[in-house]
């Protein structure tokens, strides 16, 4: 045993000979017996028991951190228990959080600099430093609805939230519980097939086991009624691509009843600091040819019927329609479009060509033309979040 001391005591020795012609500096043992740290080089720490001057030993626990030449990203250390760290500076020694290595490199630690917490196992393994945001399952799927009731060949679409925002999957997964009922693609557009009621679910590809669902009622399509060449749904009349007017059918202007609902939207709008004025009303059969030749002329059929209605298939000829302000894409996201797109339900209309809707209307979205419909029916269809067609299980499709 006393061979033994004596034998790790000349090492020592030898490693302090090593420091005096090093960079590292001078080497102070404190009368505490505290483990030094030594600036410069990576160091390592190695235990040493005393020898009393009577030859005898008295184990005693002391930390020495002694330089050690290694490869330039690689620091070696042994510990022992129960001592504390100074470093040879002079400067107090900044808390360090833990590391745990399990193959890969081994720390380094430099006097006064603290390390970030860090787990590690091997290379390519997953590392987490202090003050890193870590990614995250998704915990939590929110609906803009759970329920709705739609009638044959209509379709809507919930908006999805998850959470938390920092989860990085957020794909989604959408079943059907029967689509004979409902159908549903993988953007969640929900499509009314059959009469019955199904569910309609939204699973998280993350964490499947985090899901939302949707109750979906699918009522029998709406029957038209027709007379005298004018098609009506539920009592509105329909002018869209599938169906058309009469050249005959003319109201002679705006109806009275359209005409003073839009006389308190305008009174209601400028309470509201907003200016809304009609640009273009009723439009006979033959103005509406007119306008149309005029625009195939000029963009080709296939560009007109984007944006202008076939004569007898325009609604302006109804009486019930009114094109507001500018009537073209600059009106867009203007304060008076954010008005009408908010608030003309309240006074019986809606903007019959939303946006994302025109392969269901047929139309560009016109965030300028407003349809009467009524109060009631009008807050129905906002509040569905459906365009008519879709609201009324109809299609706008031109034949010929």
């Amino acid at each position: 045993m006393k061979k033994e001391i004596i034998r790790k005591f000349a090492a020592l020795a030898a490693c302090f000979a090593v420091c005096a012609g090093t960079s590292c500096g001078k080497v102070e043992r404190p009368d505490d017996k505290e483990n030094v740290t030594v600036s410069g080089n990576d160091s390592a720490t190695a235990d040493a028991s005393a020898t009393t001057a009577d030859g005898s030993s008295e184990n005693q626990s002391e930390l020495l951190t002694i330089p050690i030449t290694t490869d330039e990203n690689t620091s070696q250390a042994a510990t022992s228990a129960g001592t504390e760290e100074l470093p040879v500076s002079g400067q107090p020694a900044e808390d360090t959080s833990s590391y745990t290595a399990s193959g890969g490199d081994s720390p380094q630690t430099t006097s006064g600099a603290a390390v970030p917490s860090q787990t590690v196992t091997g290379t390519g393994s997953s590392q987490t430093a202090s003050g890193t945001a870590s990614g995250s399952q998704v915990t939590d799927i929110s609906l803009t609805f759970y329920e709705v009731t739609l009638p044959v060949g209509a379709s809507k679409m919930p908006m999805v939230t998850m959470s938390p925002s920092t989860a990085e999957n957020k794909d989604e997964i959408w079943t059907s519980s029967d689509e004979k009922i409902a159908t549903v693609d993988s953007l969640g557009n929900i499509k009314a097939v059959g009469e019955g009621i199904c569910i309609i679910t939204v699973k998280s590809a993350d964490n499947p086991a985090v899901s939302a669902s949707v109750q979906v009622t699918v009522e029998a399509a709406k029957e038209p009624a027709v007379a005298d060449g004018v098609t009506y749904i539920e009592g509105i009349l329909i002018a869209n691509k599938t169906y058309a007017l009469p050249a005959s059918y003319n109201p002679g202007g705006l109806t009275n009843e359209c005409y003073s609902a839009f006389m308190n939207l305008v009174s209601g709008a400028a309470a509201d600091n907003i200016n809304i004025y009609c640009s273009s009303g009723f439009r006979s059969y033959e103005s509406q040819q007119y306008i149309y030749n005029n625009y195939v002329a000029m963009d080709g059929q296939a560009k007109a019927d984007t944006y202008s209605a076939r004569p007898g298939h325009s609604e302006h000829q109804t009486g019930l329609a009114i094109d507001c302000n500018i009537i073209d894409d600059s009106f867009t996201g203007t304060p008076e479009a954010i008005w009408l797109e908010n608030n003309c339900h309240k006074y019986g209309f809606i903007i019959r060509y939303p946006r994302n809707k025109d392969h269901i209307t047929g139309y560009k979205y016109e965030p300028w033309h407003i349809r009467y419909l009524g109060v009631e029916k009008a807050t129905a269809v906002y509040n569905s979040g459906l365009c008519l067609e879709e609201y009324l299980g109809i299609t706008s499709q031109y034949t010929y």
